[in-house]
C-alpha cells in the first residue's frame, strides 16, 4: 500500500472515530454553497478548550506563519466588534461594469428610438450602477476560544433591498477567499486524550452580484 494510499485510510479511521465518539466536535466550518458560515456546534464541555499555555501568542504564530492576514484576523476583540451591518460604511461601486456601460439607451423595447444627451445618459447610468451594485459588508465574528486568531472580519452582502429595477432580485455571494486559522482539536477521553493545534481553512465572500 502507498504512501497516499495509507494516508487516506488513516484519514477515514479517524473521521468515523471523531463521529463516533465526539458528535458535537466538528474539526471545521463544512464545505457548503451557503455563505457566510454558520455558527459550529460545539461540545460546550470546558475539557475540551485549549488551557492558558496553549495561547502563547509567539508559538501560535510562528505555527501559522505567512497565513496570519491581520486585513480578516485580529487576536484581541476589535474595537468595531459591535457594530451592525448597517452602520459600517459601504464601499464605493468602483469602476462601473461593461455590461451597463455598453446600455443602449436610445432603443426602447418597442423599436421606437429616443434622444438621450451625454449627460442626462452619463447620469442615468452612474444612477443605475449604484443602484444594482451589490456591496459585500465587513463585520467581525467571534469564532470561540477554540480557533486562533479568535476573531475573523467575515463578509455578508447587502440586502437591506432588492437590487434590481424593477425590484425582484437581491445580491447574493458569486465568489469567496479562503483564509488558514488554527482550531484546537482533541481526541479520545480523560488521560488517553490529546489535543493540538492543526490548521483549518475558512471561507469569505469576497463578491457579490445582483441574482434572482
Amino acid at each position: 500500500m502507498g504512501f497516499f494510499s495509507q494516508a487516506l485510510l488513516a484519514y477515514v479511521l479517524v473521521s468515523i472515530h471523531l463521529g463516533l465518539s465526539q458528535p458535537f466536535l466538528r474539526l471545521r466550518p463544512s464545505p457548503s454553497d451557503h455563505l457566510p458560515v454558520l455558527d459550529l456546534k460545539e461540545d460546550p464541555d470546558p475539557e475540551h478548550d485549549p488551557r492558558e499555555q496553549d495561547l502563547a501568542e509567539r508559538t501560535l504564530r510562528k505555527k501559522l506563519g505567512s497565513n496570519f492576514d491581520p486585513n480578516f484576523m485580529s487576536i484581541e476583540q476589535p474595537a468595531l466588534m459591535n457594530l451592525s451591518a448597517h452602520e459600517l460604511p459601504l464601499r464605493t461601486p468602483g469602476p462601473m461594469p461593461n455590461e451597463i456601460k455598453k446600455l443602449d439607451l436610445s432603443e426602447t423595447p418597442y423599436g421606437r428610438r429616443v434622444k438621450v444627451g451625454k449627460k442626462a445618459r452619463r447620469k442615468f447610468l452612474q444612477w443605475l450602477w449604484t443602484y444594482t451594485h451589490c456591496p459585500v459588508v465587513y463585520t467581525w465574528k467571534d469564532l470561540g476560544v477554540r480557533f486562533w486568531p479568535r476573531y475573523i472580519k467575515e463578509g455578508n452582502c447587502f440586502n437591506e433591498r432588492s437590487c434590481s429595477f424593477p425590484e425582484g432580485m437581491f445580491c447574493k455571494p458569486v465568489k469567496s477567499i479562503t483564509k488558514t486559522f488554527l482550531r484546537w482539536y482533541c481526541q479520545g477521553f480523560l488521560k488517553q486524550k490529546y489535543c493540538t493545534w492543526i490548521p483549518v481553512q475558512y471561507p469569505i465572500i469576497s463578491e457579490c452580484k445582483c441574482s434572482c
